[in-house]
Parts: structure tokens; C-alpha cells; sequence
């Protein structure tokens, strides 16, 4: 087991205490895989939600997925407690076809803002008191629902500005102001991918900014639903984050299936699976640490390419291990594609080999950038985020433990072989740039320990028990309309898939939960106040990837 420190539990409440605590608000009860489903009236669900989160102690909003049925909308809450993640619940609201309108969540968690949003902009879903409903993937002039029954694929989507009141207001001066207009991006090394920053400044303090993102959106989940679960979904996961954590994206999707379709993983394959998925969290840290520096004071001759040195290192390993250096595609339903390369010593030393260098590389880390007096200037105290606002906002992964927060998946709630491992949860308690960063270095020592322990085991495995899969059928059904939300931590945080299954050998609904999506909304708290070089630090310190967010 861990030796991370425990996070606080709460006692689980059955579910009697919490169709007690909904009473009779709620119309109908189902059984969502993990999770016990409520459903709710459309017209009562902040109330329920403030008690979920006030009396039930569920303060982890952590996706909403919409969706439509052949006789009304539906908005799926998946909630959970950030001091106990395997205590989940489902709120369900149904709503009619002729008017598909509930209230928003966006009073009680804060991360139903963008996800409220997105279900507006591509289902079609109203969320009544919602403080800003309008699209966020797609353009505003976009017309229709891409995936609402009666969307019509063949309408032209240009749109004149005779038809919708241009948003770009010409310059003007006003002497009674010192506020400015600055778009930051979307072609701007700093923003991490096509990420655009619509800024205001008074003088030189930032008063407001808005994330505009949509650039990169690719239909990921749409093209999921079309496809199998046994063979033709498994590529995509590597194209989400595709920084170098295709094996955690593509663990997300393989622990979802499986959770849906009953299939054991065998143990051989789960610490295969374990290992590679590290070594992916460790070449996806050290380009989020090169990268940082890069932004924060132009660090490009030593950090950056020193990070990126050690990450093509980790790179070569991924390689030899999968036949693929970014698009690995080497899970699969039920274990992974084939065992570690042959000679299996010669592949083990070149992996110990790299883990007996770490310590001495993450040393020079330290030396070139946390003594650095200009990063230190640049870090301390900018991008501030409250673990309390963290929570609001749904944050995971670095982004909330560097606040504080104790809450890791690979703990919290075990998959894989990471219960039967020694490793530490980091957390931080600076809550700024500065301590985010710490995080994902120290997380990088911790990773390193978990692949020792895995070559250790697989060195030492019986070679008549090294199973790499597990007996699959050739065409998965689940059974119709079985639900499932599973996630795993991945690199940037809770990762995140929603599945629902209407009996065929494809998904009736995949949604994809992105920590990245979720952390890149506390931006405007963590920005509000500071100078735009601390808008950028801050922004490099969450750690995005466009690819994800926008899905």
C-alpha cells in the first residue's frame, strides 16, 4: 500500500441516507455503475445540489455530461468528495424535447460554468440562471446543436456580420479610463497551444480576463461514438493530451470499458500498465517544467533544453516499449498489446539506467530554476489559488495539490497495481506559481520510485504467469442502457470518461472529462489584480494542453 498520507474520510452514507437527504425531490432512482443515480426536477436542482454539497458533503462537481433520448434531454451531475472520490453520486434531470431547460449548477460548484456551457453550445440544453450561457467551443454565430437528433449537417455555418452585430468594437480613447483591450494569443508561444486570452488591463494590472478556447476542437468524443469499443476507440485517447501521456489518456478509456463490460485485468498486465503510465506522467512533467521556464524568464539554453534532453530519454524508452513514440496505442481492452520488449534484461537496464541519472538531473533542475532569483521573483506569491477556490473550480491534479489539496486517484481510488506499491502523494501548501512547480518536480522523484518497484516485479514474475490480456470477446455489448463514469489520474489531473451504452458494440455516449478544461477556469481567480508577465506564469504553471481542453 501507499505510503502517501491518507486523505480525511468521511463516512460513506448509504444510499437510503441519501434518498433521505434528496427526500422527494427525487422522481426516480437508477443504478449508474459506482454511483447511485437521482432523478431530479428540472426545477429543483440547485437545491438539491446545496445539499448534496452542504449536508452530503459531495464538494467535487466532477463532470456534467448532456445528452438526448428519443423523448427528451438529459443533464447527468457526477459528483463526488474530494476527501473520499469512490463516494460518488449521480443527479439526473430530465428534460422535454420542446423545452430542454434546467437550472444551473453554477451557484453551488463553479466548474458548471464552462461545462454548462459546452453542454449548450453542443446538445442544446438551457441552464436557467446561469451567469453567462452562450457557445464555448464553437463560433457565435455557429447555428444549431452538433449533437442534438434534428441537427442539420448539410446547413451552411458562415455566417455574415449583416446578420450578427460585429463583436470587435473600434479603438477609442476615453479619458475618464486607463483600461485597455489586449488579446493575448491565440498565436502566442506563452498560451500553450491555440488559446486565446481576451484581456483587460487597468494600467498595468490585469481587471479582467476570459479564456477563449474552441480553436483545436476535433469532435473527439463524437468520433469515440462512432466507433467500437473493442478496437476503434482506443487510438484516439493518445491524440487528447498528446504531450506525452497518451498511455494515462488511453488507461482512462481502458478503465471505463472494462468497469462496463465486467473485464478483469491481469495482474502482469496491470503493473505493465503501471509502469508505462508513469514514465508517461514523468516526460509529461518534465516538458510542462521546460516549457515554464521558458515562460517565465526566456530560460531556453539551459531548462528547456535540459528538460527536453531527459524527456527524449524517457521518449526512447515509451518506444521501445510500445513501437510508437507519441500515438503509443498500446493498451487494450483487457491488458496491453504485447509484454516488455525481447531481451527483457536489456530493456530493464535501459530503464534503470535512466532512473539511476534522475536524482542527480532533478538536482540541476533545482539548481538552475528554484535558487534562481528571477524565477523565485516571478513565482512566489503570483497565481494565487485558495485550496477552498481550487475545489470550487474542480480542480485536480498538480494544480490542486500544489493548493493543498490531497487528492490523487492513484490513492484515493486504486486501479491499476498502485496499492500494492511505496509511493507519496506531494502536495504543497504555497498555492502559487512557485509551489505548483515544486509539485510536479517532486512528483517526478515519486513516479521514478513506482517504476523501480514495477521492474523489480516484472523482473522477478514467473515467466508461465506473465498474462497479457485477458479473455475478450471479439464484438463487446454492455448491456443496454448500463452508465459509467471512471477516471484515472493523468498527468494534468482527473481524467475522466463517461460511458452509456444502448446495447450495440458502440457507445450511445462518450464524454470526455478533461482536467485540463477544468483547471484552465480558475484562471481569472488566479489572475485578477497582477501584471500580464504574471498572467502568463500563471497560465504555464496549470499546465494545459489545447488538445484536451477543447477535445
Amino acid at each position: 500500500m501507499s505510503t502517501g498520507v491518507e486523505s480525511e474520510s468521511t463516512e460513506e452514507p448509504t444510499r437510503d441516507e441519501l434518498a433521505e437527504l434528496i427526500g422527494d425531490r427525487a422522481l426516480a432512482r437508477e443504478d449508474h455503475r459506482n454511483a447511485p443515480g437521482f432523478v431530479v426536477n428540472p426545477n429543483e436542482v440547485r437545491d438539491v445540489l446545496f445539499d448534496l454539497r452542504d449536508d452530503g458533503g459531495y464538494d467535487h462537481c466532477s463532470c456534467v455530461t448532456a445528452q438526448q433520448y428519443e423523448d427528451r434531454f438529459e443533464t447527468i451531475y457526477h459528483l463526488k468528495k474530494y476527501a473520499d472520490p469512490t463516494d460518488e453520486v449521480s443527479i439526473v434531470v430530465p428534460t422535454p424535447l420542446s423545452n430542454p431547460v434546467n437550472q444551473s449548477a453554477e451557484p453551488v460548484y463553479r466548474t458548471a460554468d464552462w461545462h454548462e456551457r459546452e453542454a449548450y453550445d453542443l446538445v442544446g440544453i438551457g441552464y436557467d440562471g446561469h451567469p453567462d450561457l452562450r457557445r464555448i467551443l464553437l463560433p457565435e454565430t455557429w447555428q444549431g446543436h452538433p449533437l442534438s437528433a434534428d441537427y442539420d449537417q448539410e446547413k451552411p455555418q458562415v455566417v455574415t456580420l449583416t446578420e450578427h452585430a460585429n463583436p470587435l468594437e473600434p479603438d477609442h480613447e476615453d479619458p475618464e479610463s486607463d483600461t485597455m483591450f489586449l488579446n493575448v494569443g491565440p498565436h502566442h508561444p506563452a498560451t500553450h497551444g491555440v488559446l486565446h486570452v481576451k484581456t483587460v488591463l487597468d494600467g498595468e494590472t490585469v481587471a479582467d480576463i476570459e479564456p477563449d478556447i474552441g480553436y483545436l476542437h476535433r469532435c473527439e468524443e463524437q468520433m469515440c461514438q462512432q466507433g467500437t469499443y473493442r478496437h476503434q476507440i482506443m487510438p484516439y485517447p493518445d491524440r487528447w493530451d498528446y504531450v506525452s501521456s497518451g498511455l494515462l489518456n488511453e488507461w482512462a478509456y481502458a478503465r471505463a470499458i472494462e468497469d462496463l463490460a465486467d473485464i478483469d485485468v491481469p495482474e502482469y498486465a496491470q503493473i505493465i500498465r503501471t509502469l508505462g503510465a508513469e514514465l508517461c506522467r514523468i516526460a509529461s512533467h518534465m516538458l510542462a517544467l521546460g516549457t515554464f521556464a521558458l515562460d517565465v524568464y526566456g530560460e531556453f539554453t539551459a531548462t528547456f533544453m535540459y528538460t527536453f534532453r531527459d524527456r527524449e530519454i524517457v521518449q526512447d524508452i515509451l518506444e521501445e516499449l510500445t513501437g510508437q513514440r507519441m500515438m503509443f496505442n498500446y493498451f487494450r481492452v483487457g491488458g496491453v498489446a504485447w509484454d516488455l520488449p525481447e531481451p527483457r534484461e536489456e530493456f530493464i537496464d535501459q530503464t534503470r539506467d535512466f532512473l539511476d541519472e534522475l536524482p542527480a538531473k532533478v538536482a540541476e533542475y533545482n539548481d538552475l530554476i528554484t535558487t534562481n532569483e528571477i524565477f523565485q521573483t516571478r513565482c512566489v506569491d503570483t497565481g494565487v489559488l485558495e485550496p477552498d477556490v481550487a475545489k470550487d473550480y474542480g480542480c485536480t491534479g498538480p494544480v490542486a495539490r500544489g493548493s493543498g489539496v490531497d487528492y490523487d486517484l492513484r490513492r484515493d481510488d486504486p486501479y491499476g497495481y498502485y496499492e500494492n506499491l511505496e509511493w507519496d502523494v506531494i502536495t504543497r501548501d504555497g498555492c502559487d506559481n512557485y509551489a505548483r512547480v515544486l509539485c510536479r518536480m517532486q512528483e517526478v522523484e515519486e513516479s521514478a520510485k513506482i517504476v523501480e518497484q514495477c521492474l523489480d516485479l516484472i523482473a522477478d514474475w514467473p515467466e508461465d504467469d506473465r498474462e497479457v490480456q485477458a479473455n475478450v470477446p471479439r464484438t463487446l455489448k454492455p448491456d443496454a442502457d448500463s452508465e459509467t463514469y471512471r477516471a484515472v489520474e493523468a498527468a494534468k489531473g482527473e481524467l475522466g470518461i463517461y460511458m452509456r451504452s444502448d446495447g450495440t458494440d458502440k457507445p450511445a455516449r462518450f464524454k470526455i472529462r478533461s482536467p485540463c478544461f477544468s483547471n484552465l477556469q480558475a484562471l481569472e481567480e488566479m489572475s485578477e489584480g497582477e501584471y500580464i508577465p504574471d498572467l502568463i506564469a500563471s497560465l504555464g504553471s496549470l499546465d494545459i494542453v489545447l488538445g484536451e481542453v477543447d477535445r
